[in-house]
């Protein structure tokens, strides 16, 4: 089974103990997508106890990054291909699924892209509690777009902020506080009009579904497959 949830911020895994309850046959051949700020690769002290409280969970742990990750620490883990894209292998039950990849899992097609802006960084720290890594680059963007053009279409995209158009989908609902759109939110409008079925994401701290092709995250866990 894949499964799709919002924002853990390294420690937020109360939403877990009910869920697995109800799922008592899952393995670690069953997947869990975090849509961005994970947050368990965030301290060095801090890392593998951190660390042991995913692993501890019954499934492996997928993720894209957020803004609330340490991208020095990040990018410090061995970078290999999984199911199709580029992944840093954290744990072996604990993996992050790169920014622009395509990954085929259970017979779908999934397209990534993490990053977004920190709207709190003025009150943090640069290189202790925030990085510039945590905005996409062209680069990336050149990628993701050579990737998900290559595989055609994506069964589901999953991305920590979101495109224009979602982000306007969460103003006109009143979601969000007074709109503005981010850099991240021009970025990811490229893929917006590429095709695919059904978009998650995280990041704005709500739970709902935005018509027939979004759904904000953050503790409603959504089964996929």
């Amino acid at each position: 089974m894949i499964f799709v949830t919002g924002d853990t911020h390294r420690s937020d895994l109360a939403r877990f103990a009910p869920f697995c309850a109800a799922h008592p046959g899952l393995t670690k051949e069953d997947y869990m997508i975090v849509a961005g700020d994970f947050g368990g690769v965030w301290s060095e002290k801090t890392l593998e106890e951190d660390l042991d409280r995913f692993s501890a969970l019954p499934f492996t742990v997928l993720f894209v990054d957020g803004n609330h990750e340490n991208f020095d620490l990040l990018s410090s883990c061995p970078v290999g291909q999984w199911q199709g894209g580029k992944v840093h292998f954290v744990r072996e039950d604990v993996i992050h699924l790169m920014r622009g990849q395509v990954y085929e899992l259970e017979g779908h097609t999934f397209f990534t892209f993490g990053g977004a802006t920190s709207l709190d960084r003025a009150f943090r720290t640069e290189g202790e509690s925030w990085w510039r890594q945590e905005l996409p680059t062209y680069e990336e963007l050149d990628e993701g777009l050579r990737n998900f053009k290559r595989c055609g279409r994506a069964d589901y995209v999953v991305t920590h902020s979101c495109g224009e158009r979602a982000y306007m989908h969460l103003a006109s609902r009143r979601l969000i506080g007074v709109p503005r759109m981010y850099p991240e939110n021009h970025l990811l409008s490229n893929f917006e009009d590429l095709p695919f079925g059904h978009w998650f994401f995280g990041h704005y701290h709500v739970d709902a579904r935005l018509g027939e092709k979004y759904t904000a995250l953050l503790h409603e866990i959504v089964r996929i497959v």
